[in-house]
């Protein structure tokens, strides 16, 4: 089923109209953000002082990145700076008496955000090109890692759960060959197969399911469980994902294959070449990410550091011989982070997404920093992204360091990226969100109050 249409449709039906209440929430939510614009107006009174508070926060922040990324009495001098420069900044905030309209900004930049999400509710969701309710599983397996997420499986007794439920649990042992078990399984009579781990597990046993076209359920007991994030699944509840095994929505989403000389690899999140896949291979990633990606940057991104050999076609259609980042995911990624971090609105769009990072060495690292830091990635001048059906990258290397589904690899070129379009049968309990992030939240501050204005005019969000 396409998406809906501008003006409020799906499929030429018009979405039905926002109930009084949804309207209220968005008064409410204009009148806050209204409300903090005024209050920041407000710092002007002390222009001098709230330059010289800003000025300290930057600094606090630069010298805390120096901490993080150095180590000795360079680290030791630039987290004392960073300690200094945040209690001055809180001495000047106090004596003008602005942490108080602080604290107001922040109150009602948080009521405004609340507000505006009960205001806005799933308009802005696109629907999902196949939706089904179906009834309990036959025969479910469930494949369990106990190692996987620090024991997550463990902790919330996941194997004794399933066979409650009348799911027969399989423990991934050391050794084990995932796919075999996976096979076996189906071999068996499974008519839903389900993983409980992180998401390169998830993509094995998902390719499995797609090829026997056996349905399957994603239980988030790994680390970041990306897609079980874009699934709609709430990943803080994983008990609540045997559900799925129940009634529950069946739904068809898209995987994505990677394909060189040495086979075919099925990922259901994205494949990351470049600075961030160099820094995968580290052994203090798992344990430190965010510290480990920060200490890695100066070494990668610095202005001796060699550009990695990553050749490709641009969306333009022009050839480009090197960038720093490049990531290949399974639908197009609102992205946050180097590391491939952030949500997709949709895993059933039928295409790939494709982002490029290429900075410039003399003048940008600091500025790469900073992004990282926030989760802003994208603001970045040399930020490209686009979506497409196939992708190839080629390189005069060997083998070119790969993260799929945060997993490291060496791969030799040329790696041949495809989209496999509603190629797994997954299943969502019926008491899910059943909407990713990326898709419940406007692009940007302008299209939320678009948005908001619509609900208000008594019309759906889109």
């Amino acid at each position: 089923m396409p998406d809906a249409a501008p003006g409020g449709t799906v499929s030429g039906v018009p979405l039905p109209p926002p109930i009084v209440g949804r309207r209220l929430a968005a008064a409410g939510a204009l009148l806050a953000l209204l409300a903090a614009v005024v209050t920041v107006l407000t710092f002007l009174r002390d222009p001098l002082a709230t330059a010289l508070a800003l000025v300290l926060v930057v600094v606090a922040v630069v010298a805390g990145w120096d901490a993080l990324v150095h180590r000795g009495g360079r680290r030791i001098l630039a987290a004392a700076t960073a300690g200094a420069a945040l209690l001055v900044a809180l001495a000047v905030l106090l004596v003008t008496g602005s942490v108080l309209r602080l604290v107001t900004v922040l109150v009602l930049a948080a009521v405004a955000t609340a507000a505006a999400r009960a205001a806005i509710g799933r308009d802005l969701a696109p629907v999902p090109v196949s939706s089904t309710a179906v009834g309990p599983a036959g025969a479910g397996v469930l494949i369990v890692n106990p190692r996987s997420g620090g024991g997550k499986a463990d902790r919330y007794g996941l194997v004794g759960l399933a066979s409650s439920r009348g799911v027969r649990p399989v423990v991934l042992e050391p050794g084990d060959d995932l796919r075999a078990l996976a096979e076996e399984a189906v071999a068996g009579g499974a008519d839903v197969i389900g993983m409980a781990g992180g998401d390169g597990s998830q993509a094995l046993v998902a390719d499995v399911a797609r090829r026997h076209d056996v349905a399957h359920v994603c239980v988030p007991a790994g680390t970041r469980n990306h897609f079980a994030l874009d699934l709609g699944l709430d990943r803080d509840d994983v008990v609540a994902a045997l559900d799925a095994f129940g009634p529950a929505v069946e739904r068809r989403v898209d995987l994505a294959l990677l394909r060189n000389r040495a086979g075919d690899r099925v990922f259901v999140n994205n494949a990351s070449l470049g600075v961030y896949a160099t820094v995968v291979r580290s052994g203090a990633y798992r344990d430190a990410k965010l510290a480990t990606t920060a200490s890695a940057l100066p070494e990668l991104l610095g202005p001796g550091a060699p550009r990695p050999d990553l050749r490709f076609t641009g969306a333009d259609g022009v050839p480009v011989h090197s960038a720093d980042v490049l990531l290949v995911s399974n639908g197009a990624y609102r992205l946050n982070r180097l590391d491939g971090f952030g949500t997709r609105e949709r895993v059933d769009g039928g295409l790939l997404g494709v982002v490029t990072v290429t900075v410039d060495r003399a003048r940008d690292l600091p500025a790469v920093r900073t992004a990282e830091a926030r989760g802003r990635i994208g603001l970045l001048h040399g930020y490209r992204e686009w979506t497409t059906r196939e992708f190839e990258v080629g390189s005069a290397e060997r083998t070119l360091a790969v993260a799929l589904d945060g997993e490291a690899l060496r791969l030799a070129p040329p790696l041949r990226f495809r989209s496999l379009p509603g190629a797994l049968r997954v299943r969502i309990p019926v008491g899910a969100p059943g909407v990713a992030p990326a898709a419940r939240a406007p692009a940007g501050l302008w299209s939320g109050v678009t948005a908001l204005m619509r609900v208000l005019g008594g019309r759906p969000a889109r």
